[in-house]
Parts: structure tokens; sequence; C-alpha cells
């Protein structure tokens, strides 16, 4: 455990068979229908769990005064639990799905300057190159006629796909190269952002550079394992042809976009746990696999609606713009003041969204961890709260 990206090993904390007398601190209020047995009865003593006084300063509030805190706030019976210990963005439990999503949008607002210089580089450098591609290289899309016949419909269907996807495949480079540089470094401002220490964007790349090539491999192997999984599912209704061929290709492909959406949840963690576990691409998705397991449905709600608010988002900000590009722009979609008009809405909403996305999937990923694997006592530990070790803030708890 230490205070870089790479909070634990894997293989120190694994998520099955996990011992039971590690001491586990209060659920998310919002989750009440956990299972018993994942919280063990040996609770933490006393005072551990108290709220930091300043971001990133440990918890320095007075211990209650017996037991766990006295009675209830209001009077009545029974115990009340003690607050989790919150040294950075997120309290150190089980996050509830408010949490996951204030704790993205807290980390973008405390190191803004990091996270917004690196999301608004990437944006900018992804919409010039999207604007030169339209201007200058994507060809006229292809029109179906709508009175061939069902089998020669289904040819002309299946070579346009062909040609859209080669015409945007500099388009998808870019998009794949700027995402990779956005997960990488934003991953690393994420995951000192939970222990609430400071990070500047020399910090996050020197932390990044060396994980680049592993999540590239990763980056370029998920839509390979997407479009295989598709051409399976076309590939019988494509040889078959005629109208029973068409529909068959439909059905096809419904299997296969089912298939492709639970591979994406499956190994949606991948990302996360291949910067701070600092694994190989095949691990990190075994990882993800496992971390994912036995909460399939939670993962792909929580992934679900960060991309329905994103998209909210995209469309409120980019409206506004497409309005003013058509009123301005005499020249048609290609013409260069649509496409500046419309590119500067496009990169104030990706500067915007990039690093809630990648925040809520490092939070989910924490989240997961500290579900199963009790990581929250090690970021504890990490962040230098009080009663969890001798580790002092800022040094290594292992040596290195």
């Amino acid at each position: 455990m230490n205070d870089t990206p790479g909070w634990a090993s894997p293989g120190s904390a694994p998520s099955d068979g996990q011992d039971t007398t590690v001491p586990r601190p209060a659920e998310p209020a919002d989750d009440k229908t956990g299972s018993s047995s994942k919280w063990s009865t040996a609770q933490p003593p006393a005072g551990q769990w108290s709220p930091p006084s300043a971001p990133g300063a440990g918890p320095t509030a007075p211990r209650p005064a017996q037991g766990w805190g006295g009675p209830p706030p209001g009077g009545g019976s029974g115990w009340g639990r003690p607050p989790a210990a919150k040294p950075g963005v997120i309290p150190l439990r089980p996050l509830s799905v408010g949490e996951i999503l204030d704790g993205a949008v807290s980390t973008l607002r405390r190191h803004w300057r990091t996270v917004l210089s690196v999301s608004l580089a990437v944006s900018v450098v992804s919409q010039i190159g999207d604007m030169l591609l339209r201007r200058y290289l994507l060809p006229e899309p292809v029109v179906l006629d709508p009175n061939t016949p069902p089998s020669e419909l289904l040819n002309q269907a299946t070579e346009s796909a062909q040609s859209q996807l080669v015409a945007d495949a500099p388009s998808l480079a870019i998009l794949v190269i700027c995402t990779l540089f956005t997960t990488a470094i934003l991953t690393v401002v994420i995951s000192r952002s939970v222990l609430g220490r400071p990070v500047t964007l020399a910090d996050a790349w020197g932390e990044a550079r060396p994980r680049l090539l592993k999540l590239l491999g990763f980056t370029l192997l998920l839509p390979l394992m997407s479009a295989a999984v598709l051409t399976v599912g076309m590939l019988p209704g494509l040889l078959i042809g005629s109208t029973a061929g068409v529909a068959l290709s439909l059905l096809g492909a419904v299997a296969a976009f089912v298939v492709v959406i639970w591979l994406m949840v499956r190994f949606s963690l991948t990302s996360p746990a291949l910067m701070l576990e600092r694994q190989g691409v095949i691990a990190s998705m075994r990882r993800s696999a496992k971390l994912v397991s036995g909460a399939w449905w939670r993962t792909f709600g929580i992934l679900a609606l960060t991309l329905l608010l994103s998209m909210v988002l995209s469309l409120l900000i980019a409206i506004p713009f497409a309005v003013i590009a058509t009123a301005v722009g005499g020249e048609g979609l290609t013409g260069w003041p649509f496409l500046i008009v419309t590119g500067i809405g496009a990169v104030i909403a990706s500067t915007i969204t990039y690093p809630i996305s990648a925040g809520v999937t490092v939070l989910l990923y924490v989240d997961q961890r500290i579900r199963r694997e009790a990581l929250d006592l090690e970021l504890a530990r990490a962040a230098g709260v009080p009663g969890y070790g001798t580790e002092q803030p800022g040094r290594d708890p292992s040596g290195g």
C-alpha cells in the first residue's frame, strides 16, 4: 500500500475468500439492501471515523464520549454510527450512486486547473482533427434506394456501412488517442483526490506515462472484440441473403449487441485496474471481471446514468451552438462557419463531460474494492487517518 495510484497489489486483497475479520465501516445511507455477510462484527474503535477538518489534513474532530458515539441525535433508543473518514472527495466506505457522482464533480472542482487543462487540450485536438476530416476527407453519404429487392438492399447497406467505417477510421483513431491520454492522466488525478492529496499535471503525467502502451492495447482490443462479436452475429444472415437472410441478420445483430453491452460492462473497470494496480492488459481485464461479478446490473445502471447525464449536458451545450451555426453557415454542414461554431460547442461539452465520466469509472472501481477487499482501510492508512497505522502523510507505507 502506498500513496501513489498503485494503492495495493490485487494479490494482497483478493475479491474471493475475503477475511471476514476485517473491520468494516458503516454502509451508505441509501444502501439498505446489502447482505449482512459483507460486514464483520468487529468494528473500528471509537473515534477512528471522524471527518477531516480540511481536505487532505486528516481528521481532527473530537472523539465521541463513549461507545459508538452515544444515542442518536434527537433522542430515542439505539446507538448512532460514527461518520466515515473523508480525507478526500469521498467518504472511505461503500459509496452510494450520489456519492460517486458527487465525488467525480468534486474532483473537477478541487483540481480544476489540472483536470480542465487536460480535458480542454484533448478536446481541442480532437475537434480540430474531426473538423479537418469532415471538411476534406469524408465522402458523401450513400443514399439507399428503398425500391430495390431486400437482398440487394442488404448488400447496399453493407457496402455503405463499410465505406462509412473506412471514412470514419481517422476520426476513430484520433478519438482513441485522445481518450487514452484523458483516461490515463485523469485516473491518476482522481486517485490522488481520494486521498486528499494535491496533484499537478507534471505529477499526473509522470505516473501515467509508463502505463500508456498497455492502456493503448486495451483501448484497441475492446472495439476489436466488439466488431468480432457483431460480425459473428450478422454473418449467417449475410451468407444466406434474401428476405430470410435480412431477418436473420437483424436478429443476429440484436443478439450480438446485447453480448457487446455485457462485455463492455464486464470490462468497464479494466482501465483503472491497469493504471492503479500496474498489471498487464489481460490481468487487468480479469480483475475487472472479478470486481463486476455479482454487481453487473449495479455497474451497468451507474454507467448508463452517467452516459445519460453526459449526453443531456452535451446537448444543452451543443444545441445553442448548432442554432448559431445553422444561422451563420452558408456553405452547408461541411462549411467552415458551421464546423467552427459547432466545434466550439463540442469542445466546451467535452471539456466538462470527460472528467465526470472518467471520475465515475475510477470511483466505481474504488467502491467495488471497498465492498470486496476493505480497500477503505488501506486508503485510510495511506491518507494518514489516525488509528489505521503508523504511516505519516506523504510517506510510502511499503517503504518505497
